[in-house]
């Protein structure tokens, strides 16, 4: 079997998506279980360019991956090169898996596919979600109307990552001919904890030795809900100060600044650090030495850091716009509230002043994660589901 994966951004990126940790998780399994695959992809992490060799085949974690130049617009990862090399070369695979929308891979991946007569998945990663169409919803229209429909037409499959993300895909009435419900997979073996402390990350940030630990681990961005979350952390001030919340992700357009503004309303500068973006050994003392996860986004297919989080035994908080949050409540894993400030203040309460609870919650919490989130698990799905199109 010999599958080729087209996404804009992959590793060494991680600015750019969401997807690019999850589909490099896969890809990596798939390659270990013996699947012969490929990553066609391009030098751009966000507007970043990345330090890698272009337009020749190299090896990253046993995964063969060939980086593409992007010219002009940036903004539509469109690579001249990468037509190239599919114009010669789509006709040697199998199956063709697509991990974009609204943007060149969506349209050059899934025309070649056709050309070659091969057949192809298309993984939106939460795109099609109510809160992201609703975002630039006329230009989205006419993207659609013109370009994206077609390409959704011609899909063997369109994968989601939550039976949410499907659900909200249907209410569309776009196009699909099969629907296949995979989570993104967790590589466990990514988390080596030896020689970390739980107090590392507490001490690198002075955190005070009474304060509990909330951590928000996501861009800094409208969607991620944080305008909800500054509120009622706010309301959290009022009956318990003796915690901080941890903001950990990149600036993304400047938002920070509306943050700070937020913080600086409600006088919650004692209560709020900025961690900046983290990753490696810093990010894994930051799960081990927080004490409740918190994800209040508007709309999240499947968030990697909410697995993470839970991979390390912390109990979340989310709100009705995560994906899979109905499994986390019926698993006791975490509790999910409406996104309204005094929900999640309400919540965020319980938690912390609950030992035994949080540590149960984390307890089952980390019994999911790698139950149900394993890559193992994922890649063995994938699999099936490319083994059955390809027959089909």
């Amino acid at each position: 079997m010999k599958i080729l994966h087209i996404i804009p951004s992959y590793v060494p990126g991680h600015f750019a998506s969401g997807p690019i940790k999850p589909t490099h998780y896969l890809n990596r399994e798939l390659a270990r279980m013996g699947v012969d695959v490929s990553v066609y992809t391009t030098d751009l992490d966000a507007r970043e360019r990345l330090n890698v060799a272009l337009g020749k085949e190299v090896n990253v974690d046993g995964v063969r991956v060939t980086y593409f130049k992007v010219g002009a617009p940036l903004s539509w990862f469109y690579s001249s090169g990468m037509c190239r090399a599919l114009l010669r070369n789509t006709e040697k695979f199998d199956l063709i898996h697509i991990t974009s929308v609204f943007l060149s891979a969506s349209s050059i991946g899934a025309h070649y596919a056709k050309k070659f007569n091969k057949p192809y998945i298309i993984s939106p990663h939460g795109s099609f979600m109510a809160n992201p169409m609703a975002r630039h919803r006329f230009k989205k229209s006419l993207y659609l109307k013109f370009l994206e429909k077609k390409n959704l037409e011609g899909a063997a499959a369109m994968h989601f990552v939550a039976e949410t993300e499907k659900r909200d895909y249907l209410k569309t009435g776009l196009p699909l001919k099969r629907a296949l419900v995979i989570p993104n997979g967790l590589d466990a073996k990514e988390f080596d904890v030896a020689g970390i402390g739980r107090d590392e990350f507490r001490q690198k940030l002075k955190v005070s030795a009474g304060n509990k630990i909330i951590l928000f681990l996501a861009r800094l961005h409208p969607i991620k809900g944080l305008d909800t979350l500054i509120p009622a952390a706010a309301l959290v001030a009022k009956k318990d100060k003796n915690f901080t919340l941890v903001l950990a992700g990149y600036d993304e357009g400047g938002y920070k600044k509306n943050i700070q503004e937020q913080i600086s309303k409600f006088q919650l500068e004692g209560n709020v650090i900025f961690a900046g973006p983290i990753s490696g050994r810093e990010k894994i003392a930051a799960l081990l030495g927080s004490d409740v996860f918190i994800l209040p986004s508007y709309s999240e297919a499947c968030s990697m850091a909410l697995l993470e989080a839970m991979h390390f035994g912390l109990p979340s908080v989310i709100t009705e716009g995560v994906g899979f949050s109905e499994e986390i409540v019926r698993a006791g894993a975490g509790l999910r509230v409406r996104k309204e400030e005094e929900d999640i203040a309400g919540a965020l309460l319980k938690l912390l002043s609950d030992d035994a609870l949080r540590a149960e919650m984390g307890k089952r919490a980390r019994l999911m994660a790698d139950a149900e989130f394993s890559v193992e698990s994922v890649a063995k799905k994938f699999v099936e589901a490319y083994n059955s199109i390809i027959n089909g």
